[in-house]
């Protein structure tokens, strides 16, 4: 049960890994702020994205129903920042996953 562990390390030091998360979040939206179209979009997403999972899990352990759903809502927006700044296309999924499993399977044949 490696994550008792770490949920434990997690409630000891809860008030400064979410003042990190939140820390992460100005910053990351405070970048979009100053910058603007000139900001590393993907990097603001992945950043907001990474603050969003470590709050996440803060609520989770805290037992906060509105802030788990507020930031499980950003997670999700955070995949599809960096999918649209990242100029993802379905087609080119597509492809790569075909070739992908085209690989793997001759790695087993």
């Amino acid at each position: 049960m490696p994550f008792n562990k770490i949920n434990l390390l997690v409630i000891k030091y809860l008030k400064y890994i979410e003042m990190v998360g939140v820390l992460m979040r100005i910053f990351s939206f405070s970048m979009v702020s100053w910058m603007g179209s000139e900001s590393p979009f993907f990097f603001v997403w992945a950043f907001n994205t990474a603050d969003a999972i470590i709050l996440s899990w803060c609520s989770i352990l805290k037992k906060e129903s509105a802030y788990i759903l507020l930031n499980i809502f950003w997670i999700l927006v955070g995949v599809v920042g960096m999918l649209r700044a990242s100029a993802f296309s379905l087609p080119d999924f597509k492809i790569t996953l075909v070739q992908f499993l085209a690989q793997a399977a001759t790695l087993f044949n």
